[in-house]
């Protein structure tokens, strides 16, 4: 285990067990035995062929679902089904809402019994809707919308209207909302259907998902390891197919960490275009770097689906005003020969780990092949930005986090003290204080974009994380990959390569490697190549603010030569 110990920057301790265990232990017993009723048991595997050992082995929950063929032919043919290809064979009437909605969720109830990533289950209330727009369809020959009949998952934090949306806090495991977030709105409107939200870590800010209320969930391709946070739940259920698509928050990494961990696409957008309005989080009022919603997605299409549906006929400025009407831009698939990717083969923090580094390096000779125009990122002053996220994100001095850790004395999780720890820790900013670090914010933007339009480059490669996904008894640590294009507000996309860790290559040979520091020491010793054995690797791809239709059709290209 990794001791930082040493590392931690906050004072103020606010659990309380004996508080905890007296008052707030029961409710989370009821609500986990509640949550158990509303998992269908019709469509539970038996409990037998579920290992005992989920959290200490390197089983693939991935692998078992095929190897085993544990769905039927049509269920894995329609959960197999691309969201855009569902939404038009529902339209067609080839499928019907209803049994989409059933293959989905025998598929999620089995996800479940191996990676727990479920925080609130209510399949009586999709099937109804389903139905409804099944007899909409007959009648009228018209779907409600884009999405119509569509199984879409949700990170619980996104508020629900009419039930409990705890955030992941102890403290609101009675927290039931009265009106849907803006996001759920819209997706309703667009004829979503939602029967499952998902798990995420306690405060919301850790790269893996673990809380006080159901624990730890796993990853769908080894359980052993991290499936990523703070959307993890999402990150589970999405790459086992639990859903057709899902929704999931971004602040430091939280939709790109679960898909690169889970092996999935994931789309960090730019700021303003996707509401997070109406949701539960502790970054209330927090403009210096503000979360983002977005989607994640088997296929790269459905993230175009997402984002064009949602915004182009969801009209989200009419609901929320902080959204901006900026209409998505339908974009062709570039040409190879037109592109110039810059590729961070190191940000010169941390040194990315061999699966990374192979990883990389395909991928480069791949996009060299076919024509793109590849040159060396070196990174731009990204110390400095990640020292200035890092204060950003506690510049309240953890009082909102506190409000809501304190209530109910839940015991802090090793990652909930590592990211109170950040910046300044409990010392919060002065309005001085904060607007000059806004100020080294819109300076580094600033040097991005000239370094962008003056190399004429058009997007920028990168790793998610140092390493693949790493063991859920250790953790990431470092967010250095993914929030430097939060503080920039740069729209990212994260993408499967295909590629998996492999024990026999993805070895450490410079044994000699002297850390550049503490941080980059904490992220080299964790890594292991056995335990890590079959972890999806993946990448991101950068573009410049408000150019996310640019980063999803480059994404586009980039999937079909990988794929290729």
């Amino acid at each position: 285990m990794v001791d930082i110990s040493g590392l931690l920057n906050f004072t103020d301790d606010v659990s309380n067990f004996k508080l905890y265990e007296s008052e707030w232990v029961p409710k989370v017993v009821k609500y986990n035995e509640e949550l158990k009723k509303k998992i269908p048991a019709e469509y539970q595997i038996d409990s037998s062929l579920v290992p005992g050992d989920l959290d200490d082995s390197t089983f693939s929950p991935i692998k078992f679902l095929y190897d085993n063929k544990i769905l039927s032919k049509r269920e894995f043919e329609i959960t197999d089904t691309p969201a855009h290809l569902l939404v038009e064979k529902i339209a067609s009437m080839e499928l019907s809402s209803v049994e989409v909605l059933k293959a989905f969720v025998h598929r999620a109830v089995i996800c479940q019994q191996f990676t727990n990533f479920v925080m609130d289950f209510f399949f009586e209330e999709g099937l109804k809707k389903a139905a409804e727009l099944d007899k909409i369809l007959k009648e009228t020959g018209k779907t409600v919308g884009p999405l119509h009949g569509l199984p879409i998952s949700l990170k619980e934090q996104v508020g629900y209207g009419g039930k409990i949306t705890t955030g992941g806090w102890v403290s609101n495991i009675e927290n039931v909302l009265e009106k849907d977030a803006v996001t759920i709105q819209v997706l309703r409107k667009l004829g979503a259907v939602f029967y499952v939200r998902t798990s995420q870590p306690q405060t919301i800010m850790h790269l893996d998902t673990d809380n006080n209320i159901i624990g730890r969930t796993r990853n769908s391709y080894n359980t052993l390891l991290s499936p990523g946070g703070s959307s993890g739940g999402e990150g589970a259920c999405v790459s086992f197919g639990g859903s057709a698509m899902g929704v999931g928050t971004d602040i430091g990494g939280s939709i790109r960490a679960p898909a690169a961990f889970c092996g999935c696409f994931g789309l960090r957008p730019t700021s303003r275009r996707i509401s997070t309005a109406g949701g539960v989080s502790a970054a209330g009022g927090q403009e210096s770097v503000v979360a983002v919603c977005g989607p994640l997605t088997r296929y790269i299409d459905d993230v175009e689906l997402f984002m064009e549906s949602y915004i182009n006929s969801g009209n989200p400025w009419d609901i929320d005003p902080w959204s901006l009407r900026i209409p998505w831009r339908k974009i062709s698939a570039p040409i190879p020969q037109n592109l110039t990717i810059a590729v961070m083969y190191d940000d010169g923090v941390v040194k990315p780990l061999p699966p990374i580094e192979r990883g990389l390096k395909i991928v480069v000779e791949k996009l060299k092949n076919a024509g793109v125009n590849i040159i060396e990122f070196k990174p731009i002053k990204t110390q400095e930005a990640y020292e200035t996220v890092n204060i950003l994100y506690n510049c309240d001095g953890n009082e909102k986090q506190k409000s809501l850790l304190k209530p109910s004395g839940e015991p802090l999780l090793p990652l909930t003290k590592w990211c109170l720890s950040f910046g300044k820790g409990d010392k919060p900013l002065s309005i001085t204080e904060n607007r000059n670090l806004n100020m080294i914010r819109d300076y580094l933007r600033g040097l991005y974009l000239d370094y962008m339009v003056n190399n004429k480059v058009d997007f920028i490669l990168s790793p998610n994380y140092p390493s693949v996904a790493p063991s859920h008894k250790e953790g990431p640590h470092y967010w250095g990959y993914t929030s430097l294009w939060n503080i920039l507000d740069m729209p990212s996309l994260t993408f499967p390569t295909y590629l998996y860790q492999d024990p026999s290559i993805d070895i450490v040979k410079d044994a000699s490697y002297k850390p550049r520091s503490t941080i980059d020491e904490i992220e080299q010793i964790k890594y292991d190549a056995k335990s890590a054995a079959g972890a999806p690797i993946a990448l991101q791809l950068t573009g410049r603010r408000y150019f996310d239709e640019e980063v999803v059709a480059a994404g586009k290209m980039i999937d079909a030569l990988l794929k290729a």
